[in-house]
């Protein structure tokens, strides 16, 4: 069977980035790929260990030379955001994805590529697996579930790592290592609701209004970007319309993840004949009002509504309507802070990621980020204030605290020094909005020197995600070089 990634260098971190394309690895199922990267541990005769969390550690000795050198902690996750565009057929629980080279990129057919974090997976087996490249002791640790909640880290018993230097291989920026990120935390607010049953007269009329063209993305690294969040703008047209004639609703979701902006958001409601051309103009004007607005950012936008054979047989009672629509309206979504220290540097944010609704509820669940903790429970308490006045609850899950700046970290110092020597200009030293699975390694580890980076990825967490192919090559061979002064 012919190879979509045969022939990119370097060869075999492309070869085992095509291997584990093709085991199903969306967060929360994880198993298939971590049984992989044990036996392939295993048959590599490695140490090898699978904990509890389904994390793997392997363990390889150093090469000639590096045998007593410090030992350096490869560090990357193995699950990834499964997205997919609304016409794809797709079953990321068991087709593997569908591989396309464009250039100096690869992309996957139609949903997200998994390059984060596959990248890092595939860098690590090849250098395992590596019987002439130089290194240090090397202790590579894969883990689970870090797109929902960073379980796979929050769960690692210190004891299983010797190592106190750490490269997470889980940026996405070439020519920039990461030494600080954000702190974050999952929020949750359950509205209960009620229903009436529906009878439709001959005059009523049923139409879904969809959100489509929305470009979503990545709700820490692209969240400064002013996307369209198709949750929010569900509501806003919801509230509209509302004032403007009578309407009834059927239905409602929006968003798949709670840290990528949601692009598809759904209504279905049920409205009389006689108010259908108000209804038609009034989604009219929003459309053009919407698409203005988001020009730069969602320049595809469209506003879609269209009459609908679904059938209908009940609907929100006016109030559960109306106390739904406020809770939309007034939890924040987006920047909320700017840091004063580091410009450009978003500060504090929410993303409104996930709407749902079922027989007693409609739930909305968000992601909460902030280099502050402060900050970050100011804005759990403004989402506490919304589900109070909603007469909804509250809770939060999912917390991981921000990781800290380190003024005398030596790997950092390898890493200019290297970068240095290799390309003639300095390495770019930055802090993240996102989150990273250092921030858990901090306080699991107060003596661990840390460093984060990786090769230029565009389009995280969406299915426009791509890999740059050069600046994976350029990324790993800064790896080796970098490995190679750690003596």
């Amino acid at each position: 069977m012919s190879r979509q990634l045969e022939g990119l260098k370097p060869e075999r971190v492309f070869f085992y980035f095509e291997e584990i394309s093709k085991i199903p690895r969306c967060s929360f199922h994880e198993e298939k790929i971590s049984n992989y990267l044990k036996q392939f541990g295993e048959d590599q005769g490695l140490e090898t260990l699978q904990d509890e969390a389904l994390n793997i550690i392997i363990k390889k000795p150093g090469t000639k030379g590096y045998e007593n050198s410090p030992t350096v902690v490869l560090q990357g996750h193995m699950d990834m955001v499964c997205e997919k565009e609304e016409n794809s057929n797709h079953d990321f629980s068991k087709d593997p994805l569908k591989l396309i080279v464009e250039e100096d990129f690869i992309k996957a057919d139609g949903t997200t590529l998994g390059g984060d974090n596959g990248i890092a997976v595939a860098m690590a087996l090849a250098l395992l697996e590596s019987k002439d490249i130089p290194h240090p002791p090397l202790e590579v640790l894969i883990t689970t579930n870090e797109e929902s909640g960073m379980d796979g880290a929050k769960a690692l018993d210190p004891k299983h790592i010797d190592g106190r230097i750490l490269i997470n291989i889980d940026s996405e920026e070439e020519g920039t290592i990461l030494v600080s990120c954000a702190g974050g935390e999952r929020s949750k607010v359950r509205i209960p609701i009620e229903w009436e049953a529906f009878k439709p007269l001959k005059d009523d009329l049923v139409y879904s209004i969809k959100t489509s063209g929305l470009q979503g993305g990545h709700s820490g690294m692209e969240i400064h970007k002013g996307r369209g969040n198709a949750n929010k703008i569900i509501a806003r047209i919801l509230a509209f319309v509302k004032d403007e004639c009578k309407i009834r609703l059927a239905h409602i979701e929006g968003g798949s993840k709670t840290n990528a902006i949601p692009m598809n958001g759904t209504a279905i409601i049920v409205l009389d004949k006689k108010d259908e051309n108000i209804f038609l103009q009034a989604i009219e004007a929003l459309d053009e009002g919407i698409k203005k607005e988001l020009k730069s950012s969602d320049p595809k936008f469209e506003l879609i509504a269209q009459k609908t054979e679904i059938k209908v047989e009940r609907v929100l009672t006016e109030d559960s309507l109306n106390r739904m629509i406020a809770a939309l309206t007034l939890i924040p979504t987006g920047v909320q802070s700017m840091s004063q220290d580091m410009e450009g540097l978003v500060e504090s944010s929410n993303n409104l990621g996930i709407v749902r609704i079922s027989d007693n509820e409609v739930t909305i669940e968000s992601s909460i980020r902030s280099s502050k903790g402060t900050l970050k429970k100011s804005i759990g308490d403004q989402i506490k204030t919304v589900a109070d006045i909603v007469k909804g609850q509250w809770e939060t899950y999912g917390s991981y605290p921000a990781w800290e700046y380190n003024e005398n970290s030596q790997i950092r110092e390898i890493f200019k020094r290297v970068y240095k020597a290799k390309y003639g200009e300095n390495i770019k030293v930055a802090a993240i909005h996102a989150g990273l699975e250092c921030a858990i390694f901090a306080e699991k580890f107060s003596d661990m020197d840390m460093i984060s980076f990786g090769p230029n990825m565009y389009g995280v967490h969406t299915p426009e995600e791509k890999l740059s192919i050069l600046s994976t090559q350029r990324t790993y061979d800064l790896l080796l070089d970098v490995l190679k002064e750690i003596k």
